[in-house]
């Protein structure tokens, strides 16, 4: 195969192959001219960066890990002059080179050009144009030797003039006779020129050319080389340079890291516990024993009411302790599994972050532990007393009361009986918990939980936190005078903020702390919970300047709410507008479920957004509609829990599945689609971003609508929205996009090309065409045309949910059951 063998009449494609070739050579020298460029500035960012980091203060102990970091920063100061140098390089050769060729390709472009052109006059010339004009003088000269013959013959048929006559028909003739000959040689070269033009000239010029692209294909295959080779990660000393950092990194040793810092501070051995009743005490006191109890008419009572809750107390510890150790060793077991099947290093942090659930479960297991101790140690003793008072009543506290007024029949019969008969019943009672205590055990606890004090409990344990709320969500929940809960602060977390409804305000009070203490201005507490409750206790006002008064503690939906450790992380699926997606577990019934988390750098707002999802998800009940199992905002990262829909999302499945779909099949996601959204346009819920990337498909092929992070819940069924902020530009209806007005008609547009995506088995709706061609199209009525698989009905539906006036599109409803008849012809 050859230029000059196969393109003799390719002319035009080669003029189109060498301009293809020019702009493939320009886009390469762009390409490298960017490059250049991107390698100074990384290596500028790289000798910036290591020039600005600050040296770390010297250490009371030797650090692997500060010694392996000042050689990576080191190393990346080497590096980054490495890549300065061969930016420099890739400038002044490579690049230069190109410009160079690019140039000499135009050359050979223009020249080609005008050695064609001048075959192709000189061919058509010799094989057109002065045949052509030999022709014209044959024909003329052929009617004027036949006129001279006429002529000539009616001379002898009239016989005058005869001579004349013929000598004018032999001058005609011998006319006629030489443009022949001259006709029939230029005819025999040009047939020979034309030969040579088809057999050498032309194919002589192709091959030339061919020969001269090829050559500068070699030469363009150098430059790429020289490219690769000067740009390449791989050089000897950009390979040295990482296997130094590698190096370094190696030398980090989680075994020996701490050793010096535990030989710089090394405490002495923790002393034995001295906690001692202290005998002071006892010196203005008349008979009371220390570390005894004391048992008598004025303490019966209450030691009876100590005891019955220490032993509730004591029950509900061990019942949440046994739950805790079951939920410990169960992460545990998972964390053993996974080790032994990591992979990746994503895996090892995602195994960290199970470590860590695992270290605040034994944290929490070792708390349980300690308070079932302290409980067990003051039942031991409550139990002690209790037991050798059953058999008598307890002695009076006081002898010298007994004639204090002899007046008075202090000792009375009535008020002997009533007394006996009250002490009867306490020892009883007491029999019967010093026998049996762990009978409360299986009773139910709920109805002791007034028994343990609500500020001893961990502040998420407490009703009225309610975490990582928004702002807004909880001003919505503070409806009358008084109205209180806690919350962790979006802007700032670990900070957190007492929410309050005061004077038709709803006030907002950062909790300080300082000292260990946490307090508004008046007196502080070890722990929030003993802060609210001293507050919503004896009505003291918040701060003065405000007056605000707690009244009405706002309870958090339990239904909803999920601690961290209720839900294990597993592998990643994706990343969503928030944070990443996981595969979890809950802990209680080994359910699998989606996790989004939030990232915890993001703006409020943006936290905001991504609740919003879980508050819309919580009113929502459908087969079609992705359902919320719960959400985790104790604490950051923020987690909104769903129902794990195994098919993945609706546009990779169409992509991957596309060969295997029918025609049946498609129309029972439109339906499914259409049934979600006709019971979310029943609920007044917008979407406002439906999408096949949006829906999920669960088992047996069941579409869900998912994603609504951006949706809204309105009264009258109407959004307004200003600016073009993230908006899906080839999902969303004109008038969201003109000005900012969602509603469920604005949904159906969306549904349109839902619909179009289906049945195009997952091409990207308005294709060819940019976000801002594709809107300016739809206003000049420009609208997609019936994809290849899709029904001659299904597509009217479509071109129904395009029409440019809101009002003339159908409801959901509609489009549920025109397609549901559809779909069973």
């Amino acid at each position: 195969m050859g230029f000059g063998r196969d393109l003799t009449n390719s002319h035009e494609g080669l003029l189109k192959l060498q301009d293809w070739e020019i702009k493939l050579l320009e886009t390469v020298k762009r390409f490298m001219t960017l490059r250049v460029k991107s390698d100074k500035e990384y290596a500028a960012l790289l000798l910036s960066m290591t020039q600005q980091t600050e040296k770390q203060e010297a250490a009371d102990y030797v650090s692997t890990v500060s010694k392996s970091w000042s050689q990576v920063i080191h190393q990346t100061e080497v590096l980054g002059r490495i890549m300065k140098s061969h930016a420099d390089d890739l400038n002044s050769g490579p690049l230069h080179r190109l410009a160079t060729l690019i140039r000499d390709k135009q050359q050979v472009k223009k020249s080609y050009q005008g050695l064609h052109q001048q075959l192709e006059t000189l061919n058509h010339k010799v094989t057109k144009s002065e045949l052509e004009k030999l022709k014209t003088t044959y024909r003329q000269l052929s009617r004027d030797a036949n006129n001279a013959k006429e002529k000539y013959r009616e001379a002898l048929a009239k016989g005058r003039e005869a001579e004349r006559a013929r000598d004018r028909y032999d001058k005609a003739t011998a006319k006629l006779h030489n443009v022949h000959n001259q006709y029939v040689l230029a005819v025999c070269g040009a047939r020979m020129h034309q030969d040579e033009h088809r057999r050498h000239a032309v194919p002589a010029l192709l091959d030339a050319l061919q020969r001269i692209q090829e050559d500068m294909i070699l030469a363009l295959k150098s430059i790429v080389e020289e490219y690769c080779e000067i740009s390449s990660l791989l050089t000897e000393e950009v390979v040295l340079v990482h296997q130094e950092i590698s190096a370094a990194v190696q030398q980090i040793d989680p075994l020996t890291e701490y050793q010096h810092f535990i030989d710089a501070y090394r405490t002495p051995e923790m002393p034995e516990a001295n906690v001692d009743f202290d005998a002071s005490l006892l010196e203005d006191t008349d008979n009371i024993p220390a570390n005894e109890i004391m048992w008598n008419t004025l303490t019966a009572e209450s030691l009876q009411a100590t005891l019955s809750s220490t032993t509730v107390e004591l029950a509900l510890t061990q019942q949440n302790l046994k739950l805790k150790e079951d939920l410990a060793d169960d992460l545990e077991s998972r964390i053993q599994t996974g080790q032994q099947s990591v992979e990746k290093r994503s895996d090892c942090v995602l195994l960290l972050r199970q470590k860590l659930s695992l270290l605040e479960l034994r944290h929490t297991v070792q708390s349980l532990r300690s308070s079932e101790a302290r409980l067990l140690s003051q039942k031991a003793l409550l139990d002690a007393k209790m037991a050798a008072a059953v058999a008598s009543p307890p002695p009076p506290a006081f002898q010298a009361l007994q004639y204090e007024d002899d007046t008075r029949s202090i000792g009375s019969a009535d008020k002997t009986k009533e007394k006996t008969s009250r002490f009867d019943t306490l020892r009883h009672s007491l029999a019967g918990m010093i026998r049996a205590p762990k009978a409360m055990v299986g009773s139910s606890t709920s109805q002791f939980f007034e028994v343990i004090p609500t500020s001893e409990r961990p502040l998420a344990e407490q009703e009225w936190y309610h975490g990582a709320i928004p702002r807004t969500e909880a001003q919505e929940l503070l409806r009358q005078q008084g109205d209180f809960l806690v919350r962790e602060s979006h802007g700032k977390p670990g900070e957190y903020v007492l929410s309050v409804f005061s004077d038709d305000q709803r006030r907002h009070f950062i909790i300080q702390y300082a000292d260990n203490q946490f307090r508004f201005e008046g007196t502080g507490f070890s722990t929030i919970p003993q802060l609210i409750e001293h507050h919503f206790s004896t009505k003291q006002v918040i701060t003065k300047k405000s007056g605000v008064v707690l009244l009405n503690p706002v309870v958090k939906d339990k239904k909803w709410i999920l601690n961290h450790e209720d839900v294990v992380l597993g592998e990643l699926l994706g990343k969503g507008n928030f944070g990443e997606v996981f595969k979890g577990t809950l802990l209680r019934d080994k359910t699998p479920v989606a996790v989004k988390t939030c990232k915890e750098d993001l703006p409020p707002e943006l936290k905001i957004r991504f609740l919003s999802e879980a508050r819309i998800l919580k009113q929502y009940d459908h087969p079609n509609i992705v359902k919320l199992i719960g959400v985790c905002t104790q604490r950051q990262p923020i987690y909104i829990v769903m129902e794990l829909v195994p098919g993945g999302d609706f546009l990779s499945f169409l992509r991957k599945k596309k060969d295997e779909l029918k025609t049946k099949q498609l129309l029972r996601f439109a339906v499914d689609a259409a049934a979600g959204m006709s019971y979310l346009e029943s609920k007044n819920c917008i979407h406002r971003d439906l999408a096949a990337r949006n829906c999920l498909v669960g088992d047996n092929s069941v579409l869900k609508i998912s994603d609504f992070g951006m949706s809204r819940q309105e009264d009258d069924g109407v959004y307004s929205s200003s600016g073009l902020k993230q908006i899906p530009i080839k999902w969303t209806a004109p008038e969201a996009l003109n000005y900012g007005r969602y509603s469920s008609e604005s949904d159906v547009w969306s549904y349109g090309i839902l619909l179009w995506e289906t049945f195009s088995l997952g091409v990207c709706p308005y294709p060819g065409m940019t976000n801002q061609q594709a809107r300016e199209q739809v206003e000049k009525g420009y609208r997609m045309t019936c994809p290849q698989r899709c029904p001659d009905e299904v597509y009217k539906v479509m071109q129904r949910c395009w029409q440019y006036n809101p009002e003339d599109r159908p409801k959901f409803l509609e489009l549920q059951r025109d397609l549901a008849a559809i779909k069973k012809k």
